[in-house]
């Protein structure tokens, strides 16, 4: 699968606080990084993520949930599965509403990381 890395992805959020507002700055960089890096995770020699629709929801899950960032943590994982998606030749057909829907039921609680991957399928081209 083919990621971005850790510096890539706080530019990107600087860029994403910059055109839409709020703090930038990280919190915790070492939650970014372990969100970025979750999808890597193997137990025993086994990928615990197979395939790159789960490995990229779990990225998204993580940086959701995890508040790495000052702000914009739902912003940014959301802008993540969808950069991610794109570099890894994935096209969805959504509209705005659902991926606001998505990053604040994901911060609620209400979708976990296998419905991230579920609701990535249903909006797949």
């Amino acid at each position: 699968m083919k990621n971005i890395s850790l510096e890539q992805l706080i530019q990107f959020h600087a860029k994403i606080v910059m055109a839409t507002g709020g703090s930038d700055g990280v919190r915790d960089r070492g939650i970014i990084e372990s969100a970025l890096r979750k999808a890597e995770a193997t137990y025993d020699g086994q990928e615990l993520y197979e395939g790159t629709i789960r490995k990229i929801s779990v990225i998204g899950y993580a940086l959701i949930k995890n508040h790495g960032f000052i702000d914009g943590n739902k912003r940014i994982g959301v802008a993540t599965i969808l950069l991610l998606l794109r570099l890894n030749g994935v096209t969805l057909k959504y509209e705005q509403k659902e991926l606001i829907k998505l990053g604040l039921e994901t911060a609620e609680g209400k979708i976990k990381e296998e419905n991230i991957e579920q609701w990535i399928e249903e909006h797949r081209v």
